[in-house]
């Protein structure tokens, strides 16, 4: 039984998450309190496996209160709020930045022809979300942002991994990368070290709530030294650029040009990593062209098409257990057998930067 503590001020919008929560036999919503204050209060007497979060509310707001239940009684939080407020860039990123997993807008209500869906969708990523193990979090300042998805107390041992030689990642052509859960914040830490001047282009395929994406790219442009775009169909791919597949297309590449194909209702994951890494392991690049990264995420996306590259020659690197803040596309891609390498965050940070020293410097 998952144990949910929903937090908002509005008492009908709590009633109504309270009412789709009910009809699930696997939750039970312990408490609704009405602002931040008032959680944390309930949390240091119970123990939810998760807690839903409303932002805007009196006397503590949602991103005050998910920073310090992070970093004191570590709990899985979903931001669940409006959809000015869910697309709002300051407020997403600094709720994600203290450490909530996910931010997703409100349900619809009654009488909309998306009740069920959007209802749906909540109710299983509350159930998939409350079984994270989460850190205590001690936030630390890296361009505006948390960078830190484990207590420091890991980071020595996380450093005593042996980084593969370099001579390996240069010379190639693409780097195809697959996320989820904890996306913005690693991919902001691996790319503080690379600029417009990096040899290869950059996939990545980030599941992300829909609606969001063109937000946190323009949320990274601001705070990295790359280039970082919603791809386009027909579009050629440049080195020093970064590529995100679009909201309901699946990516792949052909002669050197980004190919969108619109997903289909029946598509369970859209756009989804094994689509992209399946198509490089089949399509025009020699082996020892790509090098695919797996990182931080909920699920399995990824991990068949990380094997097909691998046993296409390809180099796999995956992000490992400590460093991820959801080990589960790392983990099931390990499990199939198509990682060669497991790195840190660190490391993965170090590598691309020392490719792109390696490939301008020499």
């Amino acid at each position: 039984m998952v144990k949910v503590l929903i937090v908002e001020d509005s008492r009908t919008k709590s009633q109504y998450l309270e009412y789709i929560f009910s009809r699930d036999n696997d939750i039970e919503v312990i408490g609704c309190v009405t602002n931040g204050k008032l959680a944390i209060d309930f949390i240091e007497k119970n123990k939810p496996d998760i807690i839903t979060m409303d932002i805007e509310m009196p006397v503590m707001d949602g991103i005050e209160t998910t920073k310090h239940i992070m970093s004191t009684n570590p709990i899985p939080i979903i931001i669940v709020t409006s959809r000015k407020e869910c697309y709002n860039i300051s407020t997403t990123m600094d709720a994600l930045a203290f450490g909530a997993i996910s931010v997703v807008d409100q349900p619809y209500g009654f009488q909309h022809p998306s009740q069920d869906s959007t209802a749906n969708k909540l109710v299983s990523l509350v159930k998939a979300l409350s079984k994270i193990k989460v850190v205590k979090r001690r936030p630390s300042t890296m361009l505006g942002v948390s960078s830190q998805y484990y207590d420091s107390s890991t980071f020595s041992e996380l450093n005593m991994k042996e980084i593969p030689p370099i001579k390996k990642f240069v010379n190639r052509k693409l780097i195809a990368i697959g996320v989820s859960s904890g996306g913005p914040q690693v991919l902001t830490k691996i790319f503080s070290g690379i600029t417009k001047k990096f040899p290869y282009p950059i996939l990545i395929v980030q599941h992300i709530t829909e609606g969001f994406l063109p937000n946190m790219v323009n949320w990274l442009n601001s705070i990295v030294n790359i280039d970082v775009v919603v791809g386009n169909n027909n579009e050629y791919l440049e080195p020093g650029k970064v590529y995100f597949a679009p909201d309901n297309y699946q990516m792949g590449v052909r002669f050197d040009k980004i190919k969108l194909v619109q997903c289909g209702n029946k598509e369970r994951i859209c756009p989804s990593v094994d689509y992209l890494f399946m198509n490089l392991a089949s399509g025009g690049y020699a082996k020892e062209e790509i090098i695919s990264i797996i990182l931080t995420g909920m699920g399995s996306d990824g991990a068949i098409g990380v094997k097909a590259l691998k046993d296409s020659g390809a180099i796999t690197v995956a992000q490992d257990k400590e460093s991820s803040l959801v080990f589960g596309m790392p983990s099931e891609a390990i499990k199939m057998g198509g990682v060669e390498y497991i790195l840190n965050i660190e490391q993965i940070t170090n590598l691309l930067t020392e490719i792109e020293k390696k490939m301008n410097y020499g």
